[in-house]
Protein backbone atom coordinates (compact mmCIF):
# COMPACT_ATOMS: atom_id res chain seq x y z
CA UNK A 1 0.00 0.00 0.00
CA UNK A 2 0.99 3.52 -0.86
CA UNK A 3 1.10 6.11 1.20
CA UNK A 4 -0.22 9.44 -0.10
CA UNK A 5 0.64 13.05 1.58
CA UNK A 6 -2.20 15.49 2.07
CA UNK A 7 -2.27 18.59 -0.42
CA UNK A 8 -0.31 22.26 0.55
CA UNK A 9 -2.74 23.44 -1.87
CA UNK A 10 -6.39 22.39 -1.29
CA UNK A 11 -7.04 25.36 1.16
CA UNK A 12 -5.18 27.94 2.41
CA UNK A 13 -4.93 29.76 5.59
CA UNK A 14 -7.84 32.20 6.00
CA UNK A 15 -9.89 30.52 4.17
CA UNK A 16 -13.72 29.85 4.70
CA UNK A 17 -14.83 26.13 5.33
CA UNK A 18 -16.75 24.87 2.66
CA UNK A 19 -20.01 23.99 3.78
CA UNK A 20 -21.71 20.59 4.59
CA UNK A 21 -24.56 18.81 5.41
CA UNK A 22 -23.97 15.05 6.64
CA UNK A 23 -25.82 12.17 8.43
CA UNK A 24 -23.79 11.28 11.27
CA UNK A 25 -24.08 7.88 12.96
CA UNK A 26 -26.06 8.79 15.95
CA UNK A 27 -28.71 9.64 13.44
CA UNK A 28 -28.38 13.77 12.97
CA UNK A 29 -27.49 15.42 10.14
CA UNK A 30 -24.50 17.92 11.35
CA UNK A 31 -23.16 21.24 9.20
CA UNK A 32 -21.00 24.38 9.93
CA UNK A 33 -23.28 25.49 11.84
CA UNK A 34 -23.87 22.75 14.19
CA UNK A 35 -20.64 23.96 15.48
CA UNK A 36 -20.74 27.55 16.22
CA UNK A 37 -20.89 27.75 19.46
CA UNK A 38 -17.12 26.24 19.77
CA UNK A 39 -14.33 28.35 19.00
CA UNK A 40 -12.45 25.98 16.66
CA UNK A 41 -13.38 23.25 14.47
CA UNK A 42 -11.43 20.33 14.03
CA UNK A 43 -12.61 18.43 10.44
CA UNK A 44 -10.35 15.04 10.03
CA UNK A 45 -11.22 12.84 6.81
CA UNK A 46 -10.74 9.66 8.11
CA UNK A 47 -11.85 6.22 7.42
CA UNK A 48 -12.46 2.95 9.41
CA UNK A 49 -9.65 0.73 7.56
CA UNK A 50 -6.66 2.53 6.73
CA UNK A 51 -3.88 1.39 9.56
CA UNK A 52 -2.95 5.47 9.39
CA UNK A 53 -6.16 6.53 10.07
CA UNK A 54 -6.62 3.97 12.53
CA UNK A 55 -3.11 4.90 14.37
CA UNK A 56 -4.39 8.58 15.02
CA UNK A 57 -7.79 7.68 15.98
CA UNK A 58 -6.60 7.91 19.98
CA UNK A 59 -4.69 11.35 19.03
CA UNK A 60 -8.25 12.31 17.79
CA UNK A 61 -10.43 10.74 20.39
CA UNK A 62 -7.92 12.64 22.94
CA UNK A 63 -8.01 16.02 20.73
CA UNK A 64 -11.79 15.39 21.41
CA UNK A 65 -11.86 14.55 25.10
CA UNK A 66 -9.85 17.47 26.23
CA UNK A 67 -10.56 20.29 24.52
CA UNK A 68 -14.30 21.32 25.44
CA UNK A 69 -13.87 24.63 22.83
CA UNK A 70 -12.98 22.44 20.03
CA UNK A 71 -15.45 20.44 18.00
CA UNK A 72 -13.79 17.54 16.46
CA UNK A 73 -15.76 15.72 13.36
CA UNK A 74 -14.57 13.14 11.51
CA UNK A 75 -16.05 12.60 7.86
CA UNK A 76 -15.51 9.29 5.95
CA UNK A 77 -15.68 9.95 2.34
CA UNK A 78 -14.44 6.47 0.92
CA UNK A 79 -16.05 4.72 -1.89
CA UNK A 80 -18.25 1.97 0.60
CA UNK A 81 -19.07 -0.17 -2.29
CA UNK A 82 -15.49 -1.13 -3.12
CA UNK A 83 -14.21 -0.95 0.97
CA UNK A 84 -17.22 -2.35 2.84
CA UNK A 85 -15.27 -1.64 6.34
CA UNK A 86 -15.69 1.60 5.67
CA UNK A 87 -19.48 1.43 5.22
CA UNK A 88 -22.00 3.68 7.39
CA UNK A 89 -23.25 0.46 9.51
CA UNK A 90 -19.28 -0.45 10.16
CA UNK A 91 -18.88 3.40 11.27
CA UNK A 92 -21.66 3.25 14.04
CA UNK A 93 -19.93 -0.26 14.97
CA UNK A 94 -16.33 1.99 15.51
CA UNK A 95 -18.58 4.42 17.06
CA UNK A 96 -20.62 2.26 19.87
CA UNK A 97 -17.02 0.34 20.60
CA UNK A 98 -15.33 3.88 21.25
CA UNK A 99 -12.67 3.61 19.03
CA UNK A 100 -14.39 6.72 17.50
CA UNK A 101 -15.11 9.09 20.28
CA UNK A 102 -15.29 12.48 18.88
CA UNK A 103 -18.01 15.43 18.27
CA UNK A 104 -19.68 13.27 15.24
CA UNK A 105 -18.70 10.56 12.91
CA UNK A 106 -20.45 11.61 9.46
CA UNK A 107 -20.40 9.84 5.55
CA UNK A 108 -19.69 11.72 2.97
CA UNK A 109 -21.15 9.47 0.41
CA UNK A 110 -21.19 11.80 -2.43
CA UNK A 111 -17.77 12.68 -1.78
CA UNK A 112 -18.34 16.23 -2.36
CA UNK A 113 -17.21 17.64 0.74
CA UNK A 114 -13.35 15.75 0.67
CA UNK A 115 -13.73 16.98 -3.28
CA UNK A 116 -14.34 20.93 -1.62
CA UNK A 117 -11.72 20.66 1.15
CA UNK A 118 -9.42 19.22 -1.24
CA UNK A 119 -8.69 15.71 1.08
CA UNK A 120 -6.36 13.53 -0.52
CA UNK A 121 -5.78 10.62 1.99
CA UNK A 122 -6.81 9.13 5.39
CA UNK A 123 -6.35 11.44 7.83
CA UNK A 124 -6.29 14.18 6.45
CA UNK A 125 -7.29 17.09 9.73
CA UNK A 126 -8.27 20.88 9.11
CA UNK A 127 -8.07 22.74 11.84
CA UNK A 128 -10.22 26.20 11.41
CA UNK A 129 -11.22 28.65 14.07
CA UNK A 130 -14.23 30.62 14.46
CA UNK A 131 -14.24 34.33 13.11
CA UNK A 132 -17.21 36.07 14.36
CA UNK A 133 -19.20 33.00 13.25
CA UNK A 134 -17.28 31.82 10.51
CA UNK A 135 -14.94 28.91 10.48
CA UNK A 136 -11.72 29.88 9.06
CA UNK A 137 -8.73 27.39 7.86
CA UNK A 138 -5.58 27.99 10.81
CA UNK A 139 -4.10 24.69 10.39
CA UNK A 140 -3.67 21.70 7.75
CA UNK A 141 -1.22 19.01 8.23
CA UNK A 142 -0.36 16.13 10.25
CA UNK A 143 -1.50 15.55 13.21
CA UNK A 144 2.48 14.76 14.72
CA UNK A 145 6.06 13.66 13.42
CA UNK A 146 4.72 9.67 13.62
CA UNK A 147 3.95 9.43 9.86
CA UNK A 148 3.31 5.30 9.83
CA UNK A 149 0.88 3.33 11.40
CA UNK A 150 3.58 1.76 14.15
CA UNK A 151 5.36 5.05 14.53
CA UNK A 152 5.23 7.07 18.09
CA UNK A 153 5.29 11.05 18.00
CA UNK A 154 9.04 12.10 19.14
CA UNK A 155 7.02 14.40 22.13
CA UNK A 156 7.36 18.62 21.81
CA UNK A 157 7.74 20.11 19.28
CA UNK A 158 6.38 16.85 17.84
CA UNK A 159 2.75 17.87 18.01
CA UNK A 160 1.86 20.32 15.55
CA UNK A 161 -1.71 19.70 15.41
CA UNK A 162 -2.30 20.21 19.58
CA UNK A 163 0.34 23.45 18.93
CA UNK A 164 -1.77 25.04 16.75
CA UNK A 165 -4.91 24.16 18.30
CA UNK A 166 -3.27 25.96 21.73
CA UNK A 167 -2.44 28.91 19.21
CA UNK A 168 -6.30 29.07 17.96
CA UNK A 169 -7.44 29.19 21.38
CA UNK A 170 -5.39 31.59 22.61
CA UNK A 171 -6.28 33.67 19.79
CA UNK A 172 -3.13 33.57 17.73
CA UNK A 173 -1.71 32.03 14.90
CA UNK A 174 -1.17 28.85 14.41
CA UNK A 175 3.15 29.29 13.37
CA UNK A 176 3.88 25.63 11.99
CA UNK A 177 4.12 26.05 8.56
CA UNK A 178 2.26 23.23 6.07
CA UNK A 179 3.63 19.56 7.54
CA UNK A 180 1.72 16.86 5.25
CA UNK A 181 0.16 14.47 6.78
CA UNK A 182 0.63 10.87 5.55
CA UNK A 183 -2.06 8.21 4.63
CA UNK A 184 -4.14 5.89 2.59
CA UNK A 185 -5.75 7.66 -0.96
CA UNK A 186 -9.35 8.45 -0.60
CA UNK A 187 -10.96 5.79 -1.75
CA UNK A 188 -12.57 7.52 -5.12
CA UNK A 189 -15.34 6.39 -6.76
CA UNK A 190 -14.55 6.02 -11.16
Amino acid sequence: MAALESDPDSLRRGDVAPEFELPATDGETYSLASFADHEALLVVFTCNHCPYAKAKFDAMNAIAAEYDDVAVVAINPNDAEEYPEDSFDRMVDYVERGEIDVDAYLRDEAQTVADAYGAVCTPDPFLFENDDGTFRLAYHGRFDDALDPDAEPSGDPGFELRDAIDAVLAGETPTDDFRPSRGCSIKWRE
